[in-house]
């Protein structure tokens, strides 16, 4: 019997420890997702900048688009 109770401390003594341990674990994810997040948006925006800046050079361009097209023709004309 008292062999018993011991087996069980020893099981209740590891669970105890291996919860301890998994708590710790999911502290440091939590961490470690929370930067990876931060750093996703820092990327998101740049892709956002580097988007809109590919379009305003896009949009400088002869025969860009929204540009009529004669509009291009008429400035190659004038040149």
């Amino acid at each position: 019997m008292v062999s018993e109770f011991h087996q069980l401390s020893e099981k209740i003594s590891r669970l105890a420890e291996m919860a301890q341990l998994l708590r710790r674990e999911n502290a440091e994810l939590r961490m470690e997702l929370a930067t990876r997040r931060s750093e996703n948006d820092d990327l998101l925006r740049r892709i956002e900048e580097a988007y809109r800046r590919v379009e305003a050079l896009l949009e400088k361009l002869p025969g860009a688009p929204g540009e009529p097209a004669d509009a291009s023709e008429e400035k190659q004309e004038a040149a």
